[in-house]
């Protein structure tokens, strides 16, 4: 039989994946199978059983689901010879000669984004390539798709860079605990197939970033669907691992892969951290975003309220919280399901704090209607407005007659907010981005913003969210109106102000030197009753412990100051870190009263404890397969002993995650780990570590290599 005679077959496919991948930006997945972008052609090689003749048919089929169908745009039949577009799909012969045929392939720039499955098909048969997987993803260097973003710098930044920051501390003291993405190392792209097929969403929706970043705020917390990570506020981790303890997300998900079972624990940078993960492993351009003094606002009234007694010490009476700084999301999209203008990021937040439609979801909601006060939009704007905007209420509680007794002592209209932050574009360093979230507290745009917000938020609120997953909601004394936001109050500018101050920076094992500065700009004289309070509590303002507090009489003459000093010895809370598996600050509180009036004045601060450093050794630049070792030195130069020592090292493209034990570490004591690496990828990595014990939780370090080829 001649060749023109032999029916037509296909033998095989070559996916020329190094090629592919290199142009779709997706060479750094560990994966074996063929991943490229939606919108964009890739090419693929068809070996065939002799040369291909001007009659043959050829088709190339690309299924996803159980049940494909090419009604539902889950069965897609491209035809080599005519080369027609078919539901914004099309693949055309580049070249065929010997026996082999170049084939481009471009898919819709709105496909469906997951897991494909190939076949070759000529009259007589179908070829199943061994591998058939090609994954499809979000694709930000296409414009038609609906996640573009235009700049490289960007799109390095927020879809290609597996390292960063989540920024944590508190607003006055600020710093980067380094976080590992690792959206590209080896099962990550599983495990985010595998939470698509996890989701509630049909296969039509994975063409939409808004629907499936919706559904991973849901599905990176276990409330509701078994998800990734399960919550914990405790400060008990038995079962599981410390929050604190985690230094990236390669572990988590894989995992989660795994096992199936949902990982304990995790708080909000674990979550924000895992998510960021997800999202650019997807292909969605995604930042960590913390936001300091973080309003937690369950009454939906734009206020929360603080129930402080004599002591200034704060008191469990409010369902509401002031979270010391909350981690979550902003994801970069169009938004055609909103009216125009709210294009680009997105907030999306996994933490499960409120259910939002009956499931512990939130977001996207978008950066434009947030700053512009649009609350009504879709999702979640108002509760995320609450989060930099709310007002923050103090009362203090007294007795009088045997009766509670409730003042308001201040309402600060600037408190949440603050020094909204994430890893700026292309540097190791914090970029301030408070003002797309707000604009500058009393402008007449920030007014105009509330008055929007207002309008949408009746006096009464919407109702309370009775299903908050963090904190049990405390019972308010029924006689207490909590009331909602007025807009219009405004509290003379006072006459007293406070300061606190500590002059040397807060080691562990050390007293707590500190001063409340009582001070007055008025002519005339005072006498001010001064009530001091120290309390440890957690980043979600859960208290530890009462630490001590101050009741002084202060007379000051004229324009004047007088310092009250403040000290607390290191057994009063030692004993108390120890205890509590959280990183726990010190929350001072301090209320001036003038004698003889109803003034009352009051000063919050927030200070956090400094530790000694973690030293990494290593070269600057080694070459790939380049055996090398990293040494990892530590001294305690803390007064007191560190007991239980770990030290959990990771090295992306280099070595997984590692932990050492260090046991107890005395006063003065110095250990040194060392490991053995050997990268596999070029290009500049990190290697971060993490020490942790009894006493202290999160001591943090990272250091960059350059790898060549």
């Amino acid at each position: 039989m001649s060749q023109a005679g032999t029916q037509l077959k296909v033998t095989g496919v070559d996916f020329l994946k190094s090629q592919n991948t290199c142009l779709h930006y997706t060479n750094a997945y560990d994966n074996p199978s063929l991943v490229v972008r939606r919108g964009q052609d890739f090419q693929l090689k068809l070996s065939l059983n002799r040369d291909l003749s001007a009659t043959d048919k050829v088709k190339l089929q690309f299924t996803i689901g159980h049940k494909p169908m090419k009604i539902l745009g889950t069965l897609i039949s491209l035809n080599l010879s005519s080369g027609k577009d078919y539901n914004g799909w099309r693949a055309t012969i580049i070249k065929s000669c010997s026996k082999e045929c170049l084939v481009a392939v471009t898919s819709s720039a709105n496909a469906i984004v997951g897991k494909y499955c190939l076949k070759a098909m000529t009259e007589s048969n179908t070829y199943k390539p061994e591998n058939d997987t090609v994954y499809l993803l979000f694709n930000p260097w296409c414009q038609a798709d609906t996640v573009f973003m235009a700049g490289d710098a960007e799109k390095n930044e927020y879809v290609l860079n597996d390292t960063g920051y989540v920024y944590v501390g508190s607003a006055d003291c600020i710093h980067g605990r380094p976080w590992n993405f690792g959206q590209f190392e080896e099962f990550i792209l599983d495990s985010c197939m595998y939470l698509l097929d996890q989701s509630k969403l049909k296969l039509n929706a994975r063409r939409d970033p808004v629907a499936v970043s919706r559904a991973m705020s849901a599905l990176v917390n276990s409330n509701d669907d078994r998800g990734v990570l399960m919550g914990n506020w405790s400060g008990s981790y038995t079962g599981g691992t410390s929050p604190l303890k985690w230094i990236g997300s390669v572990s988590i998900l894989q995992q989660y892969y795994k096992t199936k079972q949902s990982v304990r624990y995790g708080q909000c940078w674990v979550f924000s951290g895992v998510l960021t993960t997800v999202m650019r492993c997807l292909g969605i351009p995604a930042r960590s975003v913390s936001n300091f003094v973080s309003a937690h606002d369950t009454e939906e009234d734009l206020r929360v309220d603080i129930y402080l007694n004599e002591n200034g010490e704060k008191l469990n009476l409010s369902r509401d919280s002031i979270w010391n700084f909350h981690v979550w999301n902003d994801v970069w999209m169009k938004r055609p399901d909103l009216p125009a203008g709210f294009d680009g990021w997105q907030t999306v937040d996994s933490t499960p704090q409120e259910q939002s439609k009956g499931i512990f979801q939130c977001g996207p909601s978008p950066l434009k209607a947030i700053r512009e006060g649009y609350v009504h939009l879709n999702f979640d704007c108002k509760f995320v407005y609450a989060e930099v905007n709310a007002d923050k209420a103090y009362w203090c509680v007294t007795k009088v007659n045997g009766k509670e007794k409730y003042t308001k002592i201040a309402v600060d209209t600037s408190a949440a907010g603050k020094n909204i932050s994430t890893k700026a574009v292309g540097q190791n360093s914090r970029e301030d981005i408070t003002m797309q979230y707000k604009y500058p507290e009393g402008s007449p745009e920030e007014r105009k913003s509330m008055e929007t917000a207002s309008s949408f938020i009746s006096r009464n609120g919407f109702g309370s969210r009775f299903a908050s997953a963090i904190v049990p909601r405390a019972r308010v004394p029924q006689h207490v109106r909590l009331g909602s936001r007025d807009e219009h109050e405004v509290l003379p500018e006072p006459e007293v102000q406070l300061e606190i101050t500590s002059e040397k920076p807060l080691y562990p094992g050390n007293p707590l030197h500190l001063d409340i500065i009582v001070k007055t700009s008025a002519p005339r004289n005072r006498t001010i009753k001064l009530a001091a309070s120290c309390q440890l509590q957690s980043y979600i303002g859960q208290i530890g412990a009462n630490l001590g507090c101050i009741k002084e009489i202060v007379k000051l003459e004229g324009k004047s100051e007088m310092r009250v000093p403040l000290k607390i010895e290191a057994d009063k809370y030692v004993g108390v870190l120890a205890s509590v598996g959280d990183e726990d600050l010190i929350k001072v509180i301090a209320i001036a009263e003038t004698e003889g009036t109803d003034e009352k004045f009051m000063k919050e601060t927030a200070l956090t404890f400094q530790y000694p450093p973690i030293t990494v050794e290593m070269p600057e630049t080694v070459k790939v397969d380049q055996e090398f070792t990293c040494a990892f030195i530590f001294k305690n130069t803390l007064s007191i002993p560190l007991q239980d020592c770990k030290l959990c090292v990771e090295g992306l493209g280099m070595f997984n995650m590692t932990w050492f034990d260090e046991g107890d570490i005395q006063p003065g004591k110095i250990f040194k780990s060392k490991i053995i690496c050997t990268p596999k990828r070029a290009g500049d990595k990190k290697i971060v570590a993490k020490l942790t014990s009894v006493q202290v939780k999160d001591i943090s370090v990272e250091k960059a290599i350059t790898i060549t080829e």
